[in-house]
């Protein structure tokens, strides 16, 4: 068995991002023909599931997906083992990879996942930490391709709070496949500049007008995350401005999508006329958190 962590999307190369998207389109395919994968390729192994926030997509994706794949996942709920609280993340790794062939962990803390997978036997995937969320960006990536056939030359536009997990993994990400990222973000929300160091064909401004104009992909995320709603009242009023909204639709190139990884709040970061219109794959998206989630079990454990 590989031992082949993923903590970031820059953990893959960009042949091998490509490769999972390839993989994820047929693994969909197979499930949607017959129902099951003819062959489970992950039959007898054990995938250990640690939460420590609430989940919709995450959990269900990848509980569901190791099911199709013929393996088992045992959730690992935030009061089961309070990662770092009731026993220390170095103990908690060497036990859970003791008994299990892969471990999942959507935490708070980045430094958690790290400190996972340096004392874990078994590989680590990041389902989700305050920096990064590569999970995501993989499914993001698979709707595109599902849509334009291609992921070269095309032009990516984000609104909103930069600063977050998502768009630090798609900065890196869209660096690592030759994708052109134009981020509007507000002051004060703008991407970090440690992280738009890093990001090789990212460009950020303060107007969403310019960053969507010829867009292929339009995207945002809801503007109060978890852990963020004391500045609630503040952040609505700076994002205001940004929302998505046909006006701003109408910028970007005529067979243009809509992405948002959800959950979403109509009337704040986008209207329902956008994300329920027929340029919206939000949901088609949240899909493919399935699929691409299980091409990448699949890439690090076979």
């Amino acid at each position: 068995m590989s031992m082949r962590s993923v903590l970031s999307i820059t953990d893959l190369s960009a042949a091998e991002i490509e490769a999972v998207i390839a993989s994820a389109i047929e693994l969909k395919a197979e499930i949607k023909s017959s129902g099951r994968h003819v062959a489970p390729p992950l039959a007898g192994k054990s995938m250990a599931m640690i939460f420590d926030k609430s989940s919709l997509r995450t959990r269900l994706s990848f509980e569901v997906g190791m099911t199709q794949l013929g393996g088992h996942a045992v959730y690992l709920a935030p009061d089961d083992i309070k990662l770092g609280v009731r026993e220390s993340v170095h103990d908690s790794a060497i036990v859970i990879s003791s008994m299990a062939n892969v471990i999942i962990a959507r935490v708070s803390s980045h430094e958690d996942v790290q400190e996972l997978a340096e004392f874990s036997s078994v590989p680590v995937i990041n389902a989700m930490t305050d920096l990064e969320h590569p999970c995501q960006i993989l499914a993001d990536l698979q709707t595109i391709y599902e849509k334009f056939g291609r992921l070269k030359e095309l032009e990516i536009a984000y609104l909103g709070d930069a600063d977050n997990n998502v768009t630090n993994s798609w900065a890196l990400a869209a660096g690592l496949l030759g994708i052109e990222l134009r981020i509007a973000a507000p002051a004060g929300y703008e991407m970090s500049p440690a992280m738009m160091k890093q990001a090789k064909t990212t460009r950020q401004s303060n107007d969403p007008a310019t960053a969507v104009k010829g867009a292929h992909v339009v995207m945002t995320d809801t503007w109060v995350s978890m852990g963020k709603e004391t500045d609630k009242a503040d952040r609505l009023k700076a994002l205001t401005p940004f929302q998505v909204n046909e006006k701003l639709m109408s910028l970007a190139d005529k067979d243009a999508i809509f992405l948002h990884c959800l959950p979403a709040y109509r009337g704040k970061e986008v209207t329902a006329e956008v994300i329920d219109g027929p340029q919206s794959m939000a949901f088609p998206e949240a899909e493919n958190r399935l699929h691409a989630e299980k091409a990448l079990l699949l890439h690090i454990l076979t």
